[in-house]
């Protein structure tokens, strides 16, 4: 599970404006790097602007997710990570910064704003926490919590299986145990008819 791209863009009329990006391309080669950060750029706008506003959706690329939040207000927010990162923790986190950005902030600053002039230092943090979304979410620790405690009990019920197989060899040779107990305490009986048995 990885994020890769962090951005909050304003949706315009008729474009997209990117206010503030955070990019994670260490996992690229070094001299593609700038082309991939400039077409996650690319792609965030051109899914911001495709969108409607009060919108949320996820649009698959190759092996990666694109989650997009455009608000009412048309500030929006994308997220671009690998296919395997939970949607659910994406769109958290999206509405976290959003809201987190449009406190901080100024409205009027949105349409005419650009990565340089918009003071807003948080997103690299977000993009680094959210990196393992079961740290970072709450509920996707509880989560991994449960699947973990599910593993555990499928693991008890496979030898309580186990035992319970023992268990029947036992019960089978008590069962045979129980014939051959008869069989001794008839012989017995025979031999010792002077001792009465309760």
């Amino acid at each position: 599970m990885r994020l890769y791209s962090l951005s909050v863009l304003y949706r315009a009329e008729h474009r997209a404006v990117l206010l503030k990006a955070a990019y994670d391309v260490s996992s690229f080669g070094f001299f593609q790097r700038p082309s991939v950060q400039e077409f996650m750029t690319f792609t965030s706008q051109l899914i911001v602007e495709r969108s409607a506003k009060g919108s949320r959706a996820s649009v698959k690329e190759q092996e990666y997710l694109c989650h997009v939040y455009v608000r009412n207000d048309s500030l929006s927010g994308v997220v671009i990570a690998d296919s395997e990162y939970p949607s659910r923790v994406a769109f958290t986190l999206l509405e976290k910064v959003l809201d987190e950005f449009s406190k901080q902030v100024d409205r009027s600053e949105w349409p005419n704003g650009c990565p340089a002039s918009i003071y807003y230092t948080a997103l690299d943090g977000y993009l680094s926490t959210y990196q393992n979304p079961r740290e970072a979410d709450p509920m996707s620790k509880v989560q991994a919590e449960l699947d973990e405690t599910k593993i555990i009990l499928h693991s008890t019920m496979e030898s309580l299986l186990e035992r319970g197989e023992k268990i029947d060899d036992l019960v089978s040779k008590s069962e045979v145990l129980g014939i051959h107990s008869k069989a001794f305490y008839k012989t017995a009986r025979k031999q010792n008819s002077c001792c009465a048995v309760m």
